[in-house]
Formats: C-alpha cells, sequence, structure tokens
C-alpha cells in the first residue's frame, strides 16, 4: 500500500523543481490519481472523482493538470485499444513505465511491475547508438478462463481490475 502523503510530499518537489506549485487543483487530482492508481482513470474519470471533492473545478482544469503531470513524467498518459487516453501513475524508484497484459475479451487489466527490457536496451544501445531514455510494453491476448467460459472471463475481470 502507497503512503500517499508521502508520494504528495514528492509529487510536490517535483513540480517545484520544474518551477510549478502544488495548487489545490492539482493536489486533489493528484490524490484521485493516487488513490486509484490501479484503475487506470480516463481524465473524464478523474474529473468526476475530483468534482466530488472540489465540486467548482472544471473539466479543462483537470485536463491541463494531466497533461502537465505527464509533461513532467508523473503520469504516463497510455491507450489500450480502445480509444480512450488513461493515466497511470510511474512507479517510485522504476526507471522506465511498468507493463501491462490487457485481455481482449474482458479488457481486463494486469500491471507487471518487473523491468524485463533492460537487456534489449543495452543491445540497442551497443548497435545503434541509441540510448533509450523510456519505454512501455503492453501485452495483448486472452485469459484462458476468458477464452473457454464469458460468465468466468466476467469474474477475472473483476477480480484483475
Amino acid at each position: 500500500m502507497i503512503n500517499i502523503a508521502e508520494q504528495m510530499e514528492k509529487i510536490n518537489r517535483q513540480l517545484t523543481a520544474k518551477g510549478y506549485k502544488l495548487t489545490p487543483q492539482r493536489e486533489i487530482t493528484l490524490k484521485v490519481l493516487l488513490e486509484n492508481q490501479k484503475d487506470h482513470l480516463s481524465a473524464e474519470d478523474v474529473f468526476m472523482l475530483v468534482r466530488t471533492q472540489f465540486p467548482n473545478i472544471g473539466l479543462a482544469t483537470v485536463y491541463r493538470t494531466l497533461e502537465l503531470l505527464a509533461e513532467l513524467h508523473i503520469v504516463q498518459k497510455v491507450n489500450f485499444g480502445d480509444g480512450v487516453a488513461r493515466f497511470d501513475l510511474r512507479l517510485e524508484g522504476h526507471e522506465h513505465m511498468h507493463h501491462h497484459l490487457v485481455c481482449n475479451v474482458c479488457g481486463a487489466l494486469e500491471e507487471i511491475e518487473d523491468d524485463w527490457l533492460l537487456e534489449i536496451e543495452q543491445k540497442v544501445a551497443r548497435e545503434y547508438g541509441f540510448k533509450v531514455t523510456d519505454h512501455r510494453l503492453d501485452f495483448m491476448g486472452n485469459y484462458q478462463v476468458c477464452k473457454n467460459n464469458s460468465k468466468a472471463c466476467k469474474k477475472m475481470s473483476k477480480a484483475v481490475s
């Protein structure tokens, strides 16, 4: 379980180092992302959750905040093939973004926190003279339970998300 207060302080330091302030709007947006980090929220999802605690905030403010957080590499904007941009927090202590398993049947998302691509990055650097600064890998496929049984698939979707 993450400590939200510690994460907020770390992010505040990142913002300050880049010349930005942790405004109340940014703070509540970050809090929503931290509290729901396994849910891969869309901007609209974030907005609806933020509005429950900050009713006067506008959708444009939430969008601008999410875009700023993406620019600063605090969150990663991701798309899992459903046409919806989602926002995923970067894990503390990880140089690169984590990876995902995405089920084509039920839409379940599961995070893989191990970084399996270091060897490939080193090969790319050696053979192409290219320094990889980040990567993201999504495995698209089907859980065996989803392929064989649509009722079990719905259970898998709820268990993983």
